[in-house]
């Protein structure tokens, strides 16, 4: 039998704190191995189609395939599913909404990143209001404390929406967002940058989530090159992420968040260095969420359960 679960399914048996939890121990034991593969082509549509496979953990008796649809003009922008296979035969578990869970793995591992390498900063800027950076704020409201809260979007209503839901407050540009914060997360779909050095004081933190595949860009090739940069991992991030659309090599990357949670590299060490962290997403952080979600949903009897073959 294989389990479907919507988005309130998911809702329902997702729980933020095991969810960043899960995430942060699997930047610290996923091996280079599990990096997996995303797979991306344009379609004869205003959008492009997405796999990303195969999802693997250390401990974890199953492994996720996630394909999806990006529609950018479309109201959700991402649509698709994320299969759960059993590693033992391949039988198909569970089939799980990816807009829902796409947007809890995305916000909440960048929500451990930006923890981990922002400074003592308190204030929060918000660029590209969607649901990535909803769950983004939210995860990182649980990990460290805030003062202020500004966001932009090219939609004004959508930005006023979102601040009056995180008691914050719309912002006129991406340049009002950046002067008023010292933590400032992106989350558009952007094909040009939208901050450079010459925007970024001394000390700031950006979180760039935008750069996932090529020709999206948020950041400058020379806001990149003196910050301090951050990525999930080094070869993705120059195939596909920000590295290759900024024209810049592999070794740019100081560290991968993995070695900064694992000691490997300090991270920020001056409090007026700037840091970025533009990850990619990896397949293995649909399984960090996939599988407990899937066990629990099993356990409290969530989600409708249906014979493929029958």
């Amino acid at each position: 039998m294989t389990r479907l679960l919507t988005r309130s399914d998911l809702e329902a048996v997702l729980d933020p704190a095991e969810c960043v939890a899960a995430l942060r121990e699997g930047f610290v034991r996923a091996p280079a191995a599990t990096t997996g593969r995303r797979v991306r082509t344009d379609l004869p549509f205003p959008g492009t189609a997405t796999a990303l496979i195969p999802g693997l953990l250390p401990g974890i008796d199953a492994y996720t395939v996630k394909v999806n649809a990006k529609f950018p003009g479309a109201r959700p922008a991402l649509r698709g599913v994320v299969c759960l296979h059993g590693g033992r035969d391949g039988e198909l578990l569970a089939l799980l909404d990816s807009a829902t869970l796409t947007a809890w793995r995305t916000g909440l591992a960048a929500a451990v990143g930006t923890h981990a390498l922002a400074g003592v900063g308190t204030a929060v800027g918000v660029i590209g209001a969607g649901a990535q950076a909803e769950v983004m704020v939210r995860g990182l409201a649980a990990l460290r404390p805030r003062t202020q809260l500004a966001v932009h979007d090219l939609d004004p209503a959508r930005a006023r929406s979102f601040a009056e839901r995180h008691d914050g407050r719309a912002a006129a540009s991406v340049r009002e967002v950046m002067a008023a914060s010292d933590i400032v997360l992106l989350a558009t779909w952007s094909r040009e940058p939208l901050l450079g050095l010459a925007d970024t004081p001394p000390g700031r933190h950006l979180t760039s989530l935008g750069a996932d595949e090529p020709g999206k860009r948020e950041l400058s090739a020379d806001l990149l090159s003196h910050a301090l940069l951050i990525v999930d991992d080094r070869r993705l991030a120059a195939e596909t992420g920000a590295l290759a659309t900024a024209g810049l090599p592999a070794e740019a990357a100081a560290a991968t968040l993995g070695e900064v949670l694992r000691g490997e590299h300090p991270g920020r060490t001056e409090p007026t260095e700037r840091t970025v962290y533009t990850p990619v997403g990896l397949p293995w952080q649909d399984l960090a969420l996939a599988w407990p979600a899937y066990e629990r949903a099993a356990r409290e009897g969530v989600g409708v359960e249906v014979d493929l073959l029958g």
